[in-house]
């Protein structure tokens, strides 16, 4: 039903008090931790999928960037009450 990466990124962050974030690696080190470098891509496109239908917000240095359009070390966090997607819906 679910997808298995979907599944350990929320599971990942149920662990983490509200508003805080996680790594995409803890994630992809879940999945696979001999090759979790393989697995990094995959985490960070499902997750901009996540964020794109406002189930997550992806922040760089804490704050949300817009899914479509980021570069470099991102984390991971569930939206916090009120806040809406981060991509643009024009």
């Amino acid at each position: 039903m679910s997808d298995p990466i979907e599944a350990v990124i929320l599971e990942k962050l149920s662990e983490r008090d509200a508003g805080k974030s996680i790594c995409p690696s803890e994630a992809a080190k879940a999945l696979d931790p001999e090759g979790w470098r393989r697995q990094l891509g995959r985490v960070k496109a499902t997750a901009i999928g996540m964020a794109r239908q406002g189930r997550l917000v992806i922040t760089k240095k804490g704050k949300p960037v817009d899914p479509d359009d980021f570069k470099g070390v991102v984390r991971l966090r569930l939206p916090l009450p009120g806040e809406g997607t981060t991509s643009s819906e024009a």
